[in-house]
Protein backbone atom coordinates (compact mmCIF):
# COMPACT_ATOMS: atom_id res chain seq x y z
CA UNK A 1 0.00 0.00 0.00
CA UNK A 2 1.22 3.38 -0.90
CA UNK A 3 1.88 5.87 1.71
CA UNK A 4 -1.08 8.47 0.39
CA UNK A 5 -3.55 5.87 0.44
CA UNK A 6 -5.49 5.91 3.28
CA UNK A 7 -6.42 2.60 5.31
CA UNK A 8 -10.35 3.12 4.36
CA UNK A 9 -9.38 3.99 0.53
CA UNK A 10 -7.51 0.79 0.81
CA UNK A 11 -10.16 -1.05 2.53
CA UNK A 12 -12.79 -0.13 -0.53
CA UNK A 13 -10.03 -0.90 -3.29
CA UNK A 14 -9.07 -4.32 -2.17
CA UNK A 15 -12.87 -5.41 -1.59
CA UNK A 16 -12.56 -6.00 1.77
CA UNK A 17 -14.82 -3.32 3.53
CA UNK A 18 -14.77 -2.60 7.26
CA UNK A 19 -17.34 -5.28 8.34
CA UNK A 20 -15.91 -7.56 5.74
CA UNK A 21 -13.86 -10.37 8.39
CA UNK A 22 -17.70 -11.46 9.16
CA UNK A 23 -18.48 -11.33 5.21
CA UNK A 24 -15.86 -13.55 4.29
CA UNK A 25 -18.10 -16.38 5.98
CA UNK A 26 -19.26 -16.86 2.57
CA UNK A 27 -16.25 -16.94 0.49
CA UNK A 28 -13.71 -19.00 2.07
CA UNK A 29 -14.45 -22.10 0.87
CA UNK A 30 -17.15 -24.14 -1.77
CA UNK A 31 -20.65 -24.55 0.27
CA UNK A 32 -21.79 -27.94 0.19
CA UNK A 33 -24.57 -29.12 -2.04
CA UNK A 34 -26.21 -32.30 -1.55
CA UNK A 35 -25.69 -34.84 -4.37
CA UNK A 36 -29.00 -36.46 -4.86
CA UNK A 37 -28.71 -40.00 -5.20
CA UNK A 38 -25.11 -40.69 -4.87
CA UNK A 39 -23.73 -42.31 -1.81
CA UNK A 40 -19.63 -42.76 -1.09
CA UNK A 41 -19.02 -45.78 1.00
CA UNK A 42 -16.11 -45.48 3.13
CA UNK A 43 -13.67 -47.85 4.81
CA UNK A 44 -10.98 -46.88 8.19
CA UNK A 45 -7.81 -48.05 8.60
CA UNK A 46 -6.42 -47.72 11.48
CA UNK A 47 -8.03 -47.28 14.99
CA UNK A 48 -6.32 -44.54 16.41
CA UNK A 49 -5.90 -41.26 15.22
CA UNK A 50 -8.15 -42.93 12.84
CA UNK A 51 -10.91 -42.50 15.37
CA UNK A 52 -11.41 -38.88 15.44
CA UNK A 53 -13.14 -37.89 12.13
CA UNK A 54 -16.32 -37.47 10.80
CA UNK A 55 -17.16 -39.55 7.72
CA UNK A 56 -20.15 -41.34 8.96
CA UNK A 57 -21.60 -37.45 9.95
CA UNK A 58 -21.76 -36.48 6.14
CA UNK A 59 -25.14 -37.47 5.25
CA UNK A 60 -23.93 -38.83 1.97
CA UNK A 61 -21.32 -41.72 3.40
CA UNK A 62 -21.67 -44.78 5.14
CA UNK A 63 -18.56 -46.19 6.79
CA UNK A 64 -19.05 -49.71 5.60
CA UNK A 65 -16.03 -51.57 6.86
CA UNK A 66 -12.93 -51.07 9.59
CA UNK A 67 -9.43 -52.61 10.00
CA UNK A 68 -6.67 -52.49 11.95
CA UNK A 69 -4.29 -55.26 13.19
CA UNK A 70 -5.30 -54.90 16.75
CA UNK A 71 -8.18 -56.31 18.08
CA UNK A 72 -9.14 -53.74 20.68
CA UNK A 73 -8.58 -51.28 18.06
CA UNK A 74 -10.76 -52.22 15.48
CA UNK A 75 -13.33 -52.83 18.35
CA UNK A 76 -12.88 -49.20 18.72
CA UNK A 77 -13.45 -48.35 14.99
CA UNK A 78 -16.98 -49.94 15.06
CA UNK A 79 -17.47 -48.46 17.95
CA UNK A 80 -17.50 -44.82 16.73
CA UNK A 81 -18.38 -45.47 13.53
CA UNK A 82 -21.33 -47.80 14.19
CA UNK A 83 -19.80 -50.25 11.18
CA UNK A 84 -20.39 -54.44 11.81
CA UNK A 85 -17.72 -55.08 9.42
CA UNK A 86 -14.01 -55.63 10.48
CA UNK A 87 -11.34 -57.08 9.18
CA UNK A 88 -7.94 -58.15 10.80
CA UNK A 89 -5.74 -56.60 8.13
CA UNK A 90 -6.02 -54.13 5.33
CA UNK A 91 -4.28 -56.92 3.20
CA UNK A 92 -7.56 -59.17 4.52
CA UNK A 93 -9.99 -56.60 3.43
CA UNK A 94 -8.22 -55.69 -0.24
CA UNK A 95 -9.32 -59.12 -0.67
CA UNK A 96 -12.54 -59.62 0.91
CA UNK A 97 -14.36 -55.92 0.51
CA UNK A 98 -16.59 -55.70 -2.29
CA UNK A 99 -18.79 -52.53 -1.04
CA UNK A 100 -16.38 -50.05 -0.58
CA UNK A 101 -14.98 -46.81 -2.66
CA UNK A 102 -12.75 -45.29 -0.35
CA UNK A 103 -10.17 -45.54 1.95
CA UNK A 104 -9.14 -43.63 5.25
CA UNK A 105 -5.42 -44.27 5.54
CA UNK A 106 -4.77 -43.74 9.46
CA UNK A 107 -2.15 -46.25 9.80
CA UNK A 108 1.39 -46.09 10.83
CA UNK A 109 3.56 -42.64 8.74
CA UNK A 110 5.96 -45.30 6.94
CA UNK A 111 3.26 -47.25 5.83
CA UNK A 112 1.15 -44.58 4.19
CA UNK A 113 2.44 -45.06 0.71
CA UNK A 114 2.52 -48.47 1.09
CA UNK A 115 -0.99 -48.97 2.67
CA UNK A 116 -1.76 -46.08 -0.45
CA UNK A 117 -0.57 -48.16 -2.95
CA UNK A 118 -2.66 -50.92 -2.09
CA UNK A 119 -5.92 -49.29 -2.11
CA UNK A 120 -5.18 -47.44 -5.20
CA UNK A 121 -4.61 -49.86 -7.64
CA UNK A 122 -7.58 -52.06 -5.68
CA UNK A 123 -9.59 -49.18 -7.36
CA UNK A 124 -10.12 -46.89 -4.48
CA UNK A 125 -9.55 -43.31 -3.64
CA UNK A 126 -7.85 -42.52 -0.84
CA UNK A 127 -7.30 -39.90 2.08
CA UNK A 128 -4.36 -40.37 3.97
CA UNK A 129 -3.04 -39.18 7.46
CA UNK A 130 0.23 -37.00 7.50
CA UNK A 131 3.09 -37.07 6.18
CA UNK A 132 2.03 -38.49 2.38
CA UNK A 133 5.63 -39.85 1.57
CA UNK A 134 8.84 -40.40 3.90
CA UNK A 135 11.20 -40.42 1.32
CA UNK A 136 11.90 -38.59 -2.06
CA UNK A 137 11.28 -42.39 -3.93
CA UNK A 138 8.12 -42.71 -2.07
CA UNK A 139 7.26 -39.10 -2.99
CA UNK A 140 7.90 -39.95 -6.70
CA UNK A 141 5.90 -43.07 -6.50
CA UNK A 142 3.21 -41.58 -4.84
CA UNK A 143 2.97 -38.77 -7.69
CA UNK A 144 3.06 -41.86 -10.24
CA UNK A 145 0.37 -44.03 -8.52
CA UNK A 146 -2.25 -41.23 -8.82
CA UNK A 147 -1.49 -40.31 -11.76
CA UNK A 148 -1.47 -43.60 -13.34
CA UNK A 149 -4.37 -44.62 -11.65
CA UNK A 150 -6.67 -41.42 -12.03
CA UNK A 151 -7.76 -42.11 -8.58
CA UNK A 152 -8.40 -39.28 -6.01
CA UNK A 153 -5.98 -38.67 -3.23
CA UNK A 154 -6.01 -36.30 -0.51
CA UNK A 155 -3.59 -35.25 2.40
CA UNK A 156 -5.85 -34.78 5.70
CA UNK A 157 -3.53 -31.92 6.70
CA UNK A 158 -5.12 -30.12 9.42
CA UNK A 159 -3.39 -27.13 9.38
CA UNK A 160 -4.84 -26.53 6.07
CA UNK A 161 -8.17 -25.88 8.10
CA UNK A 162 -7.40 -24.34 11.21
CA UNK A 163 -10.02 -21.65 11.53
CA UNK A 164 -7.32 -18.98 11.13
CA UNK A 165 -5.85 -20.57 8.30
CA UNK A 166 -8.91 -21.00 6.37
CA UNK A 167 -9.50 -16.59 7.68
CA UNK A 168 -5.90 -15.98 5.61
CA UNK A 169 -6.31 -17.83 2.80
CA UNK A 170 -9.80 -16.29 2.17
CA UNK A 171 -7.69 -12.92 2.74
CA UNK A 172 -5.18 -14.01 0.36
CA UNK A 173 -7.82 -14.57 -2.14
CA UNK A 174 -8.83 -11.10 -1.62
CA UNK A 175 -5.77 -9.57 -2.03
CA UNK A 176 -5.58 -8.63 1.61
CA UNK A 177 -2.08 -8.73 2.39
CA UNK A 178 -0.67 -7.91 -0.89
CA UNK A 179 2.34 -9.05 -1.92
CA UNK A 180 3.33 -11.69 1.05
CA UNK A 181 6.84 -12.02 1.26
CA UNK A 182 7.55 -13.81 4.79
CA UNK A 183 5.93 -16.31 6.53
CA UNK A 184 6.56 -17.86 10.00
CA UNK A 185 5.17 -21.48 10.52
CA UNK A 186 5.79 -23.75 13.75
CA UNK A 187 4.67 -26.80 14.50
CA UNK A 188 5.55 -27.54 18.53
CA UNK A 189 4.58 -30.98 20.66
CA UNK A 190 6.62 -31.75 23.23
CA UNK A 191 8.03 -35.43 24.10
CA UNK A 192 6.68 -34.31 28.10
CA UNK A 193 9.45 -36.35 30.88
CA UNK A 194 12.28 -37.85 29.38
CA UNK A 195 12.61 -40.49 31.72
CA UNK A 196 8.77 -41.68 31.22
CA UNK A 197 9.15 -41.21 27.69
CA UNK A 198 12.25 -43.72 27.55
CA UNK A 199 10.27 -46.32 30.25
CA UNK A 200 6.26 -46.02 29.52
CA UNK A 201 5.80 -49.22 27.59
CA UNK A 202 1.99 -48.19 27.57
CA UNK A 203 2.89 -44.98 25.58
CA UNK A 204 2.75 -44.44 21.60
CA UNK A 205 6.31 -44.46 21.19
CA UNK A 206 6.26 -47.94 21.97
CA UNK A 207 4.38 -51.22 20.51
CA UNK A 208 2.23 -53.89 22.32
CA UNK A 209 5.29 -55.98 21.44
CA UNK A 210 7.09 -53.60 24.00
CA UNK A 211 9.87 -52.47 20.79
CA UNK A 212 9.43 -48.90 19.63
CA UNK A 213 7.04 -47.68 17.50
CA UNK A 214 7.52 -45.23 14.31
CA UNK A 215 7.08 -42.46 16.48
CA UNK A 216 10.35 -42.95 18.57
CA UNK A 217 13.39 -40.87 17.18
CA UNK A 218 11.13 -39.93 14.42
CA UNK A 219 13.00 -37.24 12.22
CA UNK A 220 11.35 -33.74 13.60
CA UNK A 221 11.36 -32.33 9.72
CA UNK A 222 9.69 -35.74 8.31
CA UNK A 223 6.75 -34.40 10.20
CA UNK A 224 6.39 -30.98 8.62
CA UNK A 225 3.20 -30.80 7.47
CA UNK A 226 1.54 -28.97 10.45
CA UNK A 227 3.84 -26.24 9.63
CA UNK A 228 3.72 -26.07 5.85
CA UNK A 229 0.22 -26.20 6.04
CA UNK A 230 -0.23 -22.90 6.64
CA UNK A 231 2.51 -22.03 3.31
CA UNK A 232 0.85 -23.51 0.25
CA UNK A 233 -2.25 -23.76 2.19
CA UNK A 234 -2.60 -20.01 2.11
CA UNK A 235 -0.90 -18.40 -0.34
CA UNK A 236 -0.23 -21.19 -2.82
CA UNK A 237 2.86 -21.38 -2.53
CA UNK A 238 5.89 -24.11 -3.70
CA UNK A 239 9.18 -24.19 -1.48
CA UNK A 240 12.27 -24.25 -3.79
CA UNK A 241 15.33 -24.26 -1.60
CA UNK A 242 15.93 -24.97 1.80
CA UNK A 243 19.03 -25.09 4.91
CA UNK A 244 17.91 -26.04 8.08
CA UNK A 245 19.64 -26.55 11.15
CA UNK A 246 18.69 -29.09 14.10
CA UNK A 247 19.38 -29.11 18.07
CA UNK A 248 20.05 -32.36 20.02
CA UNK A 249 21.13 -33.14 23.30
CA UNK A 250 22.74 -36.47 22.48
CA UNK A 251 22.20 -37.69 25.89
CA UNK A 252 19.16 -39.30 25.63
CA UNK A 253 17.66 -43.15 23.86
CA UNK A 254 15.59 -40.90 21.64
CA UNK A 255 18.64 -39.89 19.72
CA UNK A 256 21.20 -42.13 20.17
CA UNK A 257 19.05 -45.65 19.05
CA UNK A 258 16.30 -44.71 16.60
CA UNK A 259 16.19 -46.68 13.64
CA UNK A 260 16.23 -43.23 11.57
CA UNK A 261 19.98 -42.25 12.63
CA UNK A 262 18.08 -39.03 13.77
CA UNK A 263 20.17 -36.44 16.30
CA UNK A 264 17.82 -34.25 17.05
CA UNK A 265 15.12 -33.22 19.08
CA UNK A 266 14.63 -29.91 16.96
CA UNK A 267 15.11 -28.57 13.71
CA UNK A 268 14.62 -25.11 12.17
CA UNK A 269 14.41 -23.88 8.79
CA UNK A 270 14.64 -21.07 6.62
CA UNK A 271 13.25 -21.75 2.85
CA UNK A 272 12.85 -19.56 -0.42
CA UNK A 273 9.66 -20.20 -2.37
CA UNK A 274 9.13 -20.14 -6.27
CA UNK A 275 7.49 -16.25 -5.58
CA UNK A 276 10.75 -15.28 -4.18
CA UNK A 277 9.06 -15.35 -0.61
CA UNK A 278 11.34 -16.39 2.80
CA UNK A 279 9.63 -19.19 5.20
CA UNK A 280 10.47 -19.74 8.75
CA UNK A 281 9.67 -23.24 9.27
CA UNK A 282 10.13 -24.61 12.83
CA UNK A 283 9.17 -28.85 14.14
CA UNK A 284 10.43 -29.40 17.42
CA UNK A 285 9.95 -32.40 19.75
CA UNK A 286 11.44 -30.79 23.02
CA UNK A 287 10.05 -27.29 24.02
CA UNK A 288 8.14 -25.70 26.52
CA UNK A 289 5.56 -24.53 24.04
CA UNK A 290 2.43 -26.69 22.32
CA UNK A 291 0.43 -25.97 18.77
CA UNK A 292 0.48 -25.31 15.30
CA UNK A 293 0.34 -21.01 14.49
CA UNK A 294 1.74 -18.85 11.94
CA UNK A 295 1.78 -15.48 10.86
CA UNK A 296 1.77 -13.85 7.46
CA UNK A 297 3.72 -10.90 6.18
CA UNK A 298 2.50 -8.73 3.60
CA UNK A 299 3.49 -5.83 1.77
CA UNK A 300 -0.10 -4.25 2.66
CA UNK A 301 -0.96 -6.45 5.60
CA UNK A 302 -0.06 -8.96 8.32
CA UNK A 303 -1.89 -11.88 9.97
CA UNK A 304 -1.05 -12.97 13.74
CA UNK A 305 -2.45 -16.28 14.64
CA UNK A 306 -2.56 -15.69 18.94
CA UNK A 307 -3.60 -17.95 21.29
CA UNK A 308 -2.85 -21.02 19.33
CA UNK A 309 -4.99 -19.73 16.45
CA UNK A 310 -8.20 -20.79 17.86
CA UNK A 311 -9.78 -17.49 18.72
CA UNK A 312 -8.83 -14.46 18.21
CA UNK A 313 -5.64 -13.32 15.60
CA UNK A 314 -4.46 -9.72 14.47
CA UNK A 315 -4.74 -7.97 11.05
CA UNK A 316 -1.83 -5.57 10.91
CA UNK A 317 -2.08 -2.38 7.81
CA UNK A 318 0.44 -0.38 6.85
CA UNK A 319 -0.70 3.06 6.84
CA UNK A 320 0.24 6.56 6.50
CA UNK A 321 2.44 7.88 9.26
CA UNK A 322 5.02 5.50 11.91
CA UNK A 323 1.97 3.86 13.40
CA UNK A 324 0.27 0.61 12.29
CA UNK A 325 -3.46 0.93 12.93
CA UNK A 326 -5.67 -2.07 12.95
CA UNK A 327 -7.96 -3.70 10.43
CA UNK A 328 -11.09 -4.70 13.46
CA UNK A 329 -14.79 -4.61 13.68
CA UNK A 330 -16.90 -1.85 15.08
CA UNK A 331 -17.40 -3.60 18.15
CA UNK A 332 -13.68 -4.70 18.81
CA UNK A 333 -10.40 -2.71 19.39
CA UNK A 334 -6.93 -3.72 20.15
CA UNK A 335 -6.07 -5.22 16.89
CA UNK A 336 -7.59 -8.55 18.11
CA UNK A 337 -10.44 -9.83 15.48
CA UNK A 338 -12.88 -13.34 16.04
CA UNK A 339 -11.81 -15.59 14.00
CA UNK A 340 -14.89 -16.61 11.95
CA UNK A 341 -16.96 -19.34 13.47
CA UNK A 342 -16.31 -20.96 9.50
CA UNK A 343 -17.32 -24.88 11.39
CA UNK A 344 -21.05 -22.88 11.93
CA UNK A 345 -21.10 -22.21 8.20
CA UNK A 346 -22.45 -24.02 4.73
CA UNK A 347 -18.81 -25.19 3.93
CA UNK A 348 -20.21 -28.25 6.20
CA UNK A 349 -23.34 -30.03 5.91
CA UNK A 350 -25.69 -29.18 8.86
CA UNK A 351 -24.83 -32.83 10.88
CA UNK A 352 -21.37 -31.66 10.87
CA UNK A 353 -21.11 -28.11 12.12
CA UNK A 354 -19.75 -28.18 15.24
CA UNK A 355 -15.96 -27.74 16.80
CA UNK A 356 -13.86 -30.87 16.34
CA UNK A 357 -9.98 -31.98 16.67
CA UNK A 358 -6.91 -29.79 15.85
CA UNK A 359 -8.39 -26.30 15.63
CA UNK A 360 -11.63 -27.94 14.08
CA UNK A 361 -10.54 -28.75 11.50
CA UNK A 362 -11.46 -32.57 11.37
CA UNK A 363 -14.85 -31.89 9.95
CA UNK A 364 -13.49 -29.89 7.31
CA UNK A 365 -11.16 -32.66 6.39
CA UNK A 366 -14.02 -35.21 6.18
CA UNK A 367 -16.54 -33.29 4.11
CA UNK A 368 -13.56 -32.12 1.53
CA UNK A 369 -12.84 -35.35 0.92
CA UNK A 370 -16.23 -36.92 0.81
CA UNK A 371 -17.72 -33.63 -1.33
CA UNK A 372 -14.79 -34.15 -4.09
CA UNK A 373 -15.95 -37.74 -4.33
CA UNK A 374 -19.32 -36.93 -4.78
CA UNK A 375 -18.42 -33.63 -7.03
CA UNK A 376 -16.35 -35.95 -8.85
CA UNK A 377 -13.07 -33.75 -8.97
CA UNK A 378 -9.93 -33.69 -7.00
CA UNK A 379 -10.17 -32.48 -3.22
CA UNK A 380 -8.46 -29.24 -2.39
CA UNK A 381 -5.13 -31.05 -0.78
CA UNK A 382 -4.77 -33.30 -3.76
CA UNK A 383 -1.43 -34.83 -3.82
CA UNK A 384 0.44 -32.25 -5.43
CA UNK A 385 -0.40 -30.14 -2.54
CA UNK A 386 0.29 -33.08 -0.27
CA UNK A 387 4.10 -33.14 -1.68
CA UNK A 388 4.19 -29.79 -1.14
CA UNK A 389 3.52 -29.95 2.32
CA UNK A 390 5.59 -32.73 3.15
CA UNK A 391 9.03 -32.90 0.74
CA UNK A 392 10.56 -29.80 2.05
CA UNK A 393 10.61 -31.45 5.84
CA UNK A 394 12.19 -34.70 3.90
CA UNK A 395 15.30 -32.08 2.41
CA UNK A 396 15.47 -29.84 5.38
CA UNK A 397 16.23 -32.80 7.68
CA UNK A 398 18.83 -33.92 5.03
CA UNK A 399 20.08 -29.88 5.34
CA UNK A 400 20.20 -30.41 8.91
CA UNK A 401 22.53 -33.23 8.85
CA UNK A 402 24.68 -31.50 6.23
CA UNK A 403 24.84 -28.48 8.55
CA UNK A 404 23.19 -26.36 6.98
CA UNK A 405 24.02 -26.48 3.23
CA UNK A 406 21.17 -24.89 1.37
CA UNK A 407 19.33 -27.60 -1.07
CA UNK A 408 17.09 -27.60 -3.39
CA UNK A 409 13.98 -28.84 -3.33
CA UNK A 410 12.10 -31.18 -6.00
CA UNK A 411 9.08 -29.81 -7.41
CA UNK A 412 5.95 -32.60 -7.62
CA UNK A 413 3.47 -30.41 -9.88
CA UNK A 414 0.82 -31.38 -11.30
CA UNK A 415 0.76 -32.19 -15.69
CA UNK A 416 -1.84 -29.98 -16.14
Amino acid sequence: MTDDLSRRDFLHASGLGLTSVGALLSQAGRPYRPEPGKRIRMAVVGGGFGTQFQWHEHPDCDVVAVTDLRSDRRARLQKVYGCKTAYDSLEDMAVKARDVDAVAVFSGALDHVKHTKLCMERGWHVVSAVPACFTLAEAEALKELKERTGLRYMLAETSWYRQAAILARALHRKGAFGRVFYTEAEYYHDRGDLKKLASDKKSRFFDPDGSHSWRWGFPPMHYPTHSLGFVPGVTGERVTRVSCLGWGTGDHPYLTDNAYGNRFWNEASIMQTDNGGMVRCNVFWLCAAHGERAQWFGDRASLYMTKGGLHDTQLRFRTKGDTPTMFDLPEQSGGEIAVPRYWESDMLPEAMRHQSGHGDSHTFISAEFINALLEDREPEIDVYEALAVTVPGIVAHQSANRDGEQLAVPQFRSPK
